[in-house]
């Protein structure tokens, strides 16, 4: 059932064919949302602003960034494979997000929701690239929530994890011995679907959540609490 809770809200949805993007994507346009869904590269330094531009008028930014999490030890994480995640996930972020804050002050309103991951909050072995990056972006929402709330802009985090995705929980995958494993971990038992997770950043796109600010919210099953 279909509340419009984003009727005619403009919404830009990026790497929209990966990690989160098709869940967001398809339940946010049955709430009425106008959606503009990008799936192109934004490591180039002017990607991000290039697609804010080509957009227009952003109501909402859904800030969908995903990269490999490589299991691997702190001595053998190369430069390449620690900048990667920087490069995928926390420049682009910064470089969106300065986009979009000058157009949703001047209207004073904005949302922009970052799908962040749990393993920022959690300790972990041989994940420390990704964690870094992961957790980098948790300091950042932090940091910017706090300089334009006073413009109505709200900005919050969806630290997620064991949901599924074709980024880090494909079909395949799920087969696995290894995964069989992680789960072991999930207090829940069970992977949250992607439309579970979409609905948390429904809330938090619409009018129903206008006093949180800069926060992290876990998704993980008991994971992190």
């Amino acid at each position: 059932m279909s509340f419009n809770r984003l009727e005619n809200k403009r919404v830009l949805i990026t790497q929209s064919d990966d990690y989160m993007g098709k869940d967001i994507k398809n339940l946010f346009e049955e709430e009425g949302a106008i959606v503009f869904a990008d799936n192109r590269d934004l490591t180039p330094d002017t990607a991000a602003q290039s697609l804010v531009k080509e957009a227009g008028h952003i109501d909402v930014l859904i800030a969908n960034l995903a990269a490999v999490n490589p299991k691997i030890s702190i001595e053998d994480t190369t430069d390449d494979i620690w900048n990667n995640g920087f490069d995928i996930m926390v420049h682009p972020l910064h470089r969106l997000v300065r986009a979009c804050i000058p157009q949703m002050k001047e209207r004073k309103s904005g949302k922009i929701i970052v799908m962040g991951s749990a393993t920022a909050l959690r300790g972990q072995k041989n994940r420390s690239s990704y964690s870094a990056a992961r957790g980098a972006q948790v300091a950042y929402v932090k940091s910017v929530g706090i300089e334009v709330a006073h413009h109505n802009i709200q900005i919050n985090l969806i630290a997620q994890n064991f949901v599924e995705n074709p980024s880090y929980y494909p079909p395949e995958y799920i087969k696995t011995e290894d995964f069989k494993e992680r789960m072991k971990e999930v207090p829940i038992n069970r992977l949250a679907t992607g439309r579970e997770d979409a609905f948390l950043a429904l809330f938090l796109a619409s009018e129903e959540s206008n006093f949180f600010v800069g926060q992290t919210f876990p998704f993980a099953g008991g994971w992190v609490v």
